[in-house]
Parts: C-alpha cells; structure tokens; sequence
C-alpha cells in the first residue's frame, strides 16, 4: 500500500470482558459448532493456496521466462518490460540543486535536495504534499498541469537556506509518473491512459512531459524535466546511490512493481538504437503476471468483478489493495454456509473492500488469549457483535492462509528476476552481494508477509547463494530517486563531476 499497512488505524483495546446472558451464551455456543463447521472451507483454501517449492519454481522459471520474452519483442508475452532510457545512474558525484515532483494518486509531493558530491552526499532535503481536489482530477489536462505548476511556484519560491541554485545553471527536476505511459526517452513519455480515480480529459496521446514543461512557463517557472520515471526506477536509483550493490527494487504497497538493472545488450528490442555495452533499469510491469499462480473461485470472482477483468493476476493476488478483499469473500462464505458468526448474517460483510490489509495486519499481531482485537475488528468493522474464540481463531487462519501464498508468491518472482541476471551474467549475480530495495507499506508493515516472502527466496535460491542477498527496506525512495535521476541526466552532469 501506498499509505502504511496499519497505519489507518490505532490498535483497539482488547474487549473487556462482558457478563452475557443466557441468549449471548447460547450464540457463542452456536458460533464455536460453526467454527468447526467451516473448517472444511478453510481445508480447501489451504489446499488451493499451498505454495510448496516445486510450485515456487514454476513460478520463478515463468517469471525469467515472460522478462525474456518481454526483452525480444513488445507484446510478446505478460511483462511489458518497459525500458526506462535510464543510461546514467547517480554515482555519488552530483552536486547542485534538484528538484522533483511525485504524481501517483490524489496527492502529488513536490521535493528538493542539495546535493554535495561524494563528500557532502545529499546535504538538505525539503518536501510538500499536496492534495488534488476532485474536480481537478475530472478536470482538463491544462487544469491539472496548471494547478501543478502553480504548487511547484510556490514551493519554488520557499527557497532558501541550505538550498541554493548555482550560477547561470536553470532548476532541473525528476517527474515520477505513476500511470501508463509509452516511454520514448529519458524525458519524454506519452500518457496511454489515465487511472486511480482520474478522468483528465485531452492527456492520452500527448507527452506527459511537454504538459507539464508547458504549464511551468505559462506560471513563469524557469525549469524543465530532465528525467521522467516511474515509481519503482526511482527507488531503484534513490536506493543505488546510497549502495552500488542495488539491483532490483520492488514495490509491495495498494499495488505492486519491480524494475532492475539489465546489461544493454540483453535486450534485442533495443539493439536498432545501436547502444552497445552498459546497463540500464528496466520496468517489468510484474503485476500483469499470471502463469502458474495457485488461484481460488474467491480469486477469480474478485477479478471477475473487478474495473479491469482478467487483468494484473498478479498483483490482485500478491499486492495490499486486494488481500482484504479475498478474505472478507472466505468469510462471507463461511458465515453463510456454516452460520460462522451465529444465525445473524452481518450486512456489512457483503460489501467489497469493507475489510481492508490493515485490519488483517493488526489480527495477526494479536497474541492474546482471547483475540479481543479481532473481536474489536469483527464489531467495528464486519458489524458481528458477538463471536467464539473459535471463530476468532478460524479467522486468523484464513488471514494467514491469503498472506502467506502473497508473501511467498512475491518472493518467488524475485528470484525469478534474481536467476534470470545470473544466467544472463554467467555467474556475477548470486556469487556477489546484491541487495534488493524494497519500499511500500505492505512490506515495510507486516511482519508475517516480508517473513514469507524472504522464506520462498531462501528455499528457490539455497542457503549458499541466498547468503549473498541483501533485502533492505529503502523509505519513500522514489522521491528523492527522481531528483537524483533528474542529477544524473542533468544538461549540467559534466559541469558536476568536473566541480
């Protein structure tokens, strides 16, 4: 998730103790019969989503597989393997004055960073966030390019302090695009279509970029875009810069995204523009992966009522948006077919996404011996005012069951990307210390998920190779990763390291 798994909500006190009567003993009663009732459910679920290691591999080899595919030739399979046009990674020995701006959601976050060189490193850093009204965002693409810039003025004109722009030099800034674009340079990309709530009419079609350049001048803002990225280049070179051993970055938030560093020559889409040898990251587009995944009818109703059908498999079974989601539809079938919640039906459990990653984040952590933060749960949100310690039980389980084939399906596809670089590398990848960032709050929030999802990486890459990964949690790296970006590709770069 984009917003910290958990984060939403304060723990809720464990329930007190209450005196019940003889019809509340009668219902518990019924509710402990139901929980063993519904266990033959809970069998199936775990049989369907049981991800035992040669399931793993399968996994791992399809993802390698789809990455090679996708590297041939566009559409040739599920991952889009986006190149980013990234040739110039910072290395340490940017210095001047950056900026970058953050469009993914309802809010966009502008940002600044000093940057001193190898010894200073990134001296200052300041950011805004800034919520985008609705009409905005239903608005046209002047409407929002405009209400942007206008922002980024007015942050601008805070400069002071430890931020200073160096002489004759013109203020450059690294735009984070998270919506699909058609990426034709490294600051130039065509907006394919718009989502997450936004209906901007007249962007699809036209640069993302030159909207925004265009709408900078209109406010009288001397600065241009010098790299666009998506979210998870940015962490990716946010997280490089301070560890040249970064070589994969991977997004677990609301949605989900992995990109790494591949070798020019490994990608024959790209040879025409004669590039020889070097590296570049690439943007996998994961969350569009679906072969080999263990999927159950809770999974594929979901997505046969989801906005987009058959689409992002993947990510609707891996990322924080949708894990909620999956079990409330277990519970649901479970209170309807073996009365779970005694012979009163909870309205509020038929309504989609009311149960959300957070809350089953806080019931797993629940150690108590009467799990009266999930009873606080089922009352507050499911609106089930009584339940067993059976039933409570039951419900963790099915919590468990969802996170654990997300979080070993997730790591999974890691050391699929994992073992495709170190077969395309003869061995330079799994011998060496290569550390993976990862960022989002699924992953950063909830401690079973990372404990699965590290799990499946060990049992795929052995001991001896796994010894040699480092999986690191790299905050909020795809701000400043984009200013970094917009340093390393900036019109200035030879002036910086000659500084």
């Amino acid at each position: 998730m984009s917003a910290a798994v958990g984060s939403p909500y304060r723990a809720a006190p464990a329930a007190q103790h209450r005196r019940k009567g003889r019809a509340g003993a009668v219902t518990l009663r019924c509710s402990k019969v139901a929980a063993a009732a519904a266990a033959p459910i809970l069998d199936d679920l775990r049989l369907q989503c049981a991800t035992p290691l040669p399931l793993l591999r399968h996994v791992a080899g399809a993802m390698a597989a789809g990455m090679r595919a996708g590297l041939a030739v566009d559409g040739a399979g599920e991952l889009k393997m986006i190149p980013s046009y990234v040739y110039s990674l910072p290395t340490g020995s940017e210095t001047g004055l950056f900026y970058a701006l953050d469009l993914g959601g309802t809010n966009f976050r502008v940002l600044r960073v000093q940057l001193g060189g190898k010894d200073g490193r990134v001296i200052d850093t300041e950011s805004e966030q800034v919520s985008i009204p609705k009409e905005i965002m239903h608005g046209t693409t002047e409407e929002l390019f405009d209400f942007i810039a206008a922002r980024l003025s007015n942050f601008v004109a805070k400069e002071g302090g430890n931020f200073h722009l160096q002489e004759g030099w013109k203020r450059e800034i690294g735009f984070t695009f998270s919506f699909p674009v058609k990426q034709t340079s490294i600051d130039s990309g065509i907006l394919i279509k718009w989502t997450k709530g936004f209906a901007v009419s007249g962007t699809a079609g036209k640069d993302v970029v030159a909207c925004l350049n265009a709408a900078m001048e209109r406010q009288g803002l001397d600065m241009s875009v010098s790299a666009l990225v998506n979210d998870t280049v940015g962490a990716l070179a946010g997280a490089h810069y301070w560890d040249e051993d970064v070589m994969v970055a991977v997004i677990l938030g609301t949605g989900t995204n992995a990109c790494y560093i591949e070798r020019t020559e490994s990608i024959p889409k790209l040879q025409h523009l004669g590039l020889g040898t070097g590296n570049t990251i690439i943007n996998t587009e994961w969350g569009a992966f679906s072969d080999g995944l263990p999927l159950t009818e809770f999974d594929r109703d979901m997505d046969a009522e989801s906005i987009n059908p058959g689409e992002q498999i993947f990510e609707k079974t891996i990322s924080g948006m949708y894990l909620g989601e999956i079990v409330r539809r277990v519970l649901a079938r479970m209170a309807q077919e073996s009365d779970l919640f005694g012979h009163s039906f909870a309205d509020k459990l038929t309504e989609p996404f009311v149960l959300r990653t957070p809350h089953l984040c806080a019931m797993q952590q629940d150690n108590s011996d009467d799990l009266g933060e999930v009873e606080s749960i089922l009352r507050d949100i499911i609106g089930v005012n009584q339940s067993s310690v059976a039933a409570r039980r039951v419900i963790v389980e099915v919590s468990d069951c969802i996170v654990k084939r997300g979080g070993r399906l997730a790591g999974a596809g890691i050391a699929g990307i994992l073992q495709k670089m170190e077969n395309d590398s003869k061995g330079l990848i799994l011998g060496r210390r290569t550390v993976v960032a990862m960022d989002g709050g699924l992953y950063e929030n909830y401690p079973q998920y990372r404990s699965y999802m590290v799990e499946a990486m060990a049992e795929l890459l052995g001991p001896q190779d796994m010894e040699h990964i480092v999986v690191e949690h790299t905050k909020d790296g795809s701000g400043i990763g984009a200013a970094l970006l917009a340093a390393a590709n900036s019109k200035y770069a030879a002036a910086q390291h000659s500084a």
